[in-house]
Formats: C-alpha cells, structure tokens, sequence
C-alpha cells in the first residue's frame, strides 16, 4: 500500500536545488489563505519590495511570476520579442542555447555569439555583430551561466547592446543573491532569476524585473503577447498598484516561502550575502586544489557558488556521484552538454553555502576518491579548507 512520501534528508551541493532554510520551510507550512486577501495581497507589495532590494532596481515592473525560472526566461522572451525580431544570443554553455530556442519559436531571427564553455561572453564578438546587424532589436546573454560556471560583465554588455539601440534579456538565475548584481546600474533591461539557488527557497517561483524601456516595449507591441499566461500587460492586473483584477490563483504558500527568504536576505544585507559566497568558495578551492582537482573557468571569471572541476584520469564520475548520494546523502552536479563527463560541478548557493558543508564535501570526495585509487592528494584538503576559513 502506497504511504505518505518522506524523502531521504540530503545535502545540496549541485547546481540547484540548493538547500532550502528551516525558516523558509516552516514559512511553507502557515494557514493558506485566498490569493485575493487583503493580508496576502499586503504581503505581494512586501514581496515586489523585498525582490527590487535583491536584484538592485527601483523598477516597478518587478514581480515573482508562478513558475520555475524557465518560465521566468519564457516570460522575458514572449513579451519582448515579436515575430521577426532579430535577436543577437550569446551562448557560452547549455542556457545561452535555451535562449535561442525561445527566440525562434516566437518566430524570431537569432543571430548568435559563440564562445567556449567556461569562458564569459567576449563583449568585442557582441560589438562586432551588432555593427554587422543594425536591425538588431535585443541582445540576450546569461549572466552566471550554471553549466560550466562561468561569469560574463552585465554592465559592459549592457552598454554595448544600449550603444546600439537594443535593450537586452539576461539570465540571471545563478547570480541573484550570490554575486554582485546590480540591476539599475548596470543597466539590464530584462531580467530573470529562480528562487532555488542562491535564495535559499523552494523551486517554482521565477523573480523578474522589467526597466522603463522594457515596459515601453511590451505595452507598444505590434502583436499580442503569445502566451495568455505569461502576458505582463494581463499579470500586472493581478500585480500591480491599486486594485487587484483576479489573472490566476497565485501559488499561496510558495510566496510565503519567498517573502520569508528574501526578509533573510534583506537581514543578512546583500553584500553580506555575496562576500559569504565568495569567502566559501575560496575554503572549498583551497581544498579542491590541495586535493589535487583543478577549475576549468579562469580564476577571474568564476563564480563563487557554482564550481566546475575536473574529474581525475580514470574515474567513472557517474559512480562517485551515485556514492557520494547513497553513502554520504550528498548531491553535486554532473557535467552537461560538451562538459558531460568531464566535470563535476559542486554549488554553494544560498543556505547550502556553508562551512559544515565545505567539510563534508571535501572528506566525502577524499574518501571516496582514496578508495578507488584516483590521483590524488590524501589528508590535505580538510586543513587547507580549515586555513582559508580563518584567514
């Protein structure tokens, strides 16, 4: 006979899902009360207020929409772009592509940028495609790319594409609230996140933000937004100022969960937060590298919650990973796409992004790693960790 479900504590340390706080769990669990009330529509301004501290802007065109941040890129793309749109999209890993596919199936032209996995975005590319095509209407680009870990400069980006009249659509799902993102000042147009990573919260929720120009383009469309769901002129009845017009039943509880941990956010204090990720992510490279594992994105250039490393001569990192979750409850990430097989990609987002979880990581890899004889360095890693902790 079927039972109630109750799944295997584990801990996060892939690309996302990352572990979720106990404040933000039990902030699921209060009484549900209808989309419509008063105290919860008090609640959304709270929430739209909470996300414009956590992406840096005073857009007001900054809402959850109810749906994993795919829906969130989703949204970006089917309100910004129009049929025959030309759309120059750089991919520098697996999400770059996905925006890709976003812009063609809305019957846009994408005019793509190429770089290599585990490199940024190469701003001069971007320039010298948009000077070989001034009909260019948006550049679209990840920020944080989570496939290879690689970081791309928003704010030159941003310029470029401004220089030639393009607004631009950036990815930041891996970036919110565990890098420097500022929003405003750096210029983004389209931006949109996920609430799983670095926000400590529980995948489904997709924060957007839209700037003035955004706006003005997604009110002065030719034709109409293609997805009903996802029509910001439709949504922003139920998200705006004023009055609330009923679009859809808002997931209740999982925008509890959200208000909660941004409130932890705004607690801890942004930069706080981006120092905690980088500080961590140094004790774990301290370690990885003692050990005897190296990066593959360049130092300058990677994140510090998302670590792409790569797997020692011989090792079948498909075993490791299966043993690492079935004897330590421990998850990291695979390699995707022409990464696949050669790295492992090990997160340290929002609550996963801890001490404790540094340690357990690091002697887990080790034991395993000592096991099957792989090349490595033994009884290193945890005191080079250790060391850069307290440094």
């Amino acid at each position: 006979m079927t039972s109630s479900f109750n799944p295997t504590p584990r801990t996060l340390m892939g690309p996302g899902p990352s572990d979720v706080h106990p404040r933000v769990l039990s902030a699921l669990g209060l009484p549900t009360i209808g989309h419509l009330d008063p105290e919860f529509v008090s609640m959304m301004d709270e929430v739209k207020s909470l996300l414009q501290y956590a992406f840096q802007t005073k857009n007001e065109l900054t809402i959850p929409v109810s749906a994993p941040g795919s829906a969130g890129m989703e949204t970006c793309f089917v309100n910004m772009i129009e049929p025959g749109d030309k759309v120059v999209v750089c991919q520098n890993g697996v999400f770059g592509g996905r925006m890709k596919e976003n812009v063609e199936r809305l019957g846009g032209i994408a005019i793509m940028v190429e770089d290599e996995w585990g490199k940024p975005v190469d701003p001069q590319k971007v320039e010298d495609t948009l000077k070989a095509n001034t009909d260019a209407r948006a550049v679209a680009f990840v920020h944080a790319e989570t496939s290879t870990g690689a970081a791309s400069d928003i704010k030159n980006l941003c310029e470029i594409a401004h220089k030639h009249d393009c607004v631009t659509i950036v990815d930041t799902v891996t970036s919110l609230a565990g890098s420097e993102l500022r929003v405003d000042d750096w210029g983004a147009d389209a931006v949109y996140s996920g609430t799983q990573k670095c926000l400590s919260c529980t995948p489904g929720l997709s924060p957007v933000t839209m700037s003035e120009r955004a706006v003005e383009i997604i009110k002065n469309r030719k034709t109409r937004v293609q997805s009903w769901f996802l029509d910001l002129n439709l949504v922003m009845g139920y998200w705006g100022s004023g009055k609330r017009t009923y679009h859809h039943t808002a997931p209740i509880n999982a925008l509890y969960a959200l208000h909660e941990s941004l409130l932890m956010l705004q607690q801890e204090g942004l930069e706080n937060a981006w120092q905690r990720h980088m500080n961590n992510h140094l004790a774990l490279r301290a370690g990885l590298e003692a050990m005897g594992l190296e990066f593959i994105v360049e130092e300058k250039f990677r994140l510090p919650q998302l670590n792409s490393v790569t797997i020692p001569q011989g090792v079948d990192e498909a075993q490791v990973r299966t043993r690492l979750l079935k004897e330590f409850n421990l998850e990291i990430g695979a390699g995707l796409g022409t990464l696949a097989g050669k790295v492992w990609r090990i997160g340290l987002m929002g609550y996963s992004s801890r001490a404790e979880n540094i340690m357990l990581c690091l002697s887990a890899l080790e034991a395993i790693l000592s096991e099957i004889r792989a090349d490595i360095n033994t009884g290193v890693a945890i005191a080079a960790a250790q060391k850069q902790l307290g440094a």
